[in-house]
């Protein structure tokens, strides 16, 4: 055999991988190749035994921590279910409904099914809550695990049984996640028949403030924003208000209750304040009034960072035939508080602050006093990350309960009409809350653009206002 060969085969026999020296910090070191995690398993199941803690909760990290092949995880998975069952269950439980991995949860959701978890289920269903567009929701691997385990039949009574079942006040959003999923999978009337039945138990504020609100203000809550809307409005600081909500609420005609949200609270108070003719209007007759009232208005539409791809989408014809209600005298409202020169003034001077702080957007509530006053609350955001983003803080959405708007800024520049509308960010935020928003965009040094949205990717421009 030539040198050169002796020298090529001993050179393969040292590349057939790296040597491990210290198979406890390889192993829990993210990105190193399957192999050598493999190997450093290997070697630690001989060095120290599957009865080191340490070594435990390594394998416990590698479950979810990023870096990771799938196939080193299951190995670490199959030996820690084999001498701590309990640790395993902890661990999925807590961290499954929080992957993004989507080949792991796949192939968790999987090993969950074949096992027969069964002590799995929240983190099933607390995992299916959270929406994807990787997946429909017929083939999403949670749902797939729980069929396997229970059968097609018995997957929604799954669900409502653990909403029931867990009562205890850290279990609330796992309950609002059942909430939220039973209404996703089309099991409406069966809540409906919960909150209008007599059999929720005494100690169940939760459910009995979700009756209070369906029975009272003849609104079903829809997702975990609203829930906590209802459930703030139960409290007894907001009594008064309440009880306004109702009466006003008993002036709406019964086919147009039927269509309200809870965003729609604070406008039928504004309006049996202030104008009740509104409450009795049809809502054709109001869309109309619009109508004539936006069509020579000067619009502008977001052009950039993932805004609308056409200007249609935010004008009023898009959507008029969709508008509640409670959109069209929300746009009305809107309306009103524009042609205010105290609200034009104060909305300016905040823009021209916002346009000057560069660590942030700025934002806030409007609403509209017993007086008729129109007020704009401002609040500071609760971390500054960059020019382009409000956080509003939890005062703001405590101040929201009872307001008509929840609004912020695009005022990066006074020429910003390309960013004029709310953006994917602002609908997504729109969707989540369920409230009713506006945007005002710096057109120029004088003019503000300002438009109108909801949940469900609902956009009308309101045209523009003038400082002087």
């Amino acid at each position: 055999m030539h040198t050169r060969t002796i020298f090529l085969c001993l050179f393969l026999i040292g590349c057939g991988g790296p040597s491990i020296t210290n198979p406890s910090v390889t192993l829990r070191e993210t990105g190193r190749p399957q192999a050598v995690h493999l190997q450093a398993m290997e070697m630690l199941d001989g060095e120290v035994g599957l009865s080191n803690t340490q070594y435990k909760d390594t394998l416990q990290r590698m479950l979810w921590v990023a870096g990771y092949t799938n196939d080193a995880r299951q190995a670490a998975l199959n030996r820690l279910w084999s001498v701590d069952r309990e640790g395993v269950i902890k661990t999925i439980r807590q961290r499954l409904p929080r992957m993004d991995n989507w080949t792991w949860i796949e192939q968790l959701c999987k090993w969950i099914a074949t096992e027969e978890v069964f002590e799995l289920d929240a983190a099933l269903i607390s995992s299916w809550s959270q929406p994807t567009l990787l997946f429909e929701d017929e083939i999403r691997p949670e749902r797939i695990a729980l069929v396997s385990m229970y059968g097609e039949d018995a997957l929604e009574s799954i669900i409502f049984q653990s909403l029931l079942a867990t009562n205890k006040s850290w279990q609330q959003g796992f309950r609002v996640r059942c909430w939220e999923l039973l209404l996703r999978i089309g099991a409406r009337n069966r809540l409906l028949a919960l909150l209008n039945g007599s059999s929720i138990p005494e100690d169940d504020s939760f459910l009995l403030d979700l009756q209070r609100a369906t029975l009272e203000l003849g609104i079903m809550p829809q997702n975990k924003e609203e829930i906590l809307w209802a459930r703030e409005l139960c409290k007894q600081e907001y009594a008064v208000f309440w009880n306004e909500a109702i009466e006003a609420l008993s002036l709406l005609d019964k086919d147009r209750r039927i269509s309200l949200e809870m965003r729609d609270i604070p406008i039928a108070v504004t309006v049996a304040r202030h104008w009740p003719e509104l409450a009795t209007q049809s809502t054709s007759s109001l869309v109309r009034f619009l109508e004539t009232k936006l069509q020579n208005r000067k619009h502008y539409f977001e052009y950039e960072g993932g805004g609308n791809v056409s200007i249609q989408n935010e004008l009023f014809r898009s959507h008029k035939d969709i508008l509640s209600w409670g959109d069209a005298v929300a746009i009305r409202v809107a309306l009103a508080a524009m042609e205010v020169p105290e609200v034009r003034a104060h909305f300016f001077d905040y823009a021209n602050r916002d346009r000057l702080d560069t660590s942030t957007e700025y934002g806030g509530v409007l609403e509209l006093d017993k007086q008729g006053r129109f007020v704009i609350q401002e609040f500071e955001p609760i971390i500054r990350n960059h020019d382009r983003r409000f956080d509003a803080p939890q005062k703001m959405f405590d101040a929201a309960y009872t307001s008509l708007f929840h609004f912020h800024f695009h005022a990066q520049k006074h020429r910003n009409g390309d960013h004029a509308g709310p953006g994917m960010g602002d609908k997504s935020y729109a969707d989540n809350t369920r409230a009713n928003c506006l945007v005002l965009t710096f057109v120029n040094s004088n003019t503000l653009n300002v438009d109108f949205y909801r949940h469900g990717h609902v956009v009308v421009d309101l045209g523009t206002m003038k400082i002087n």
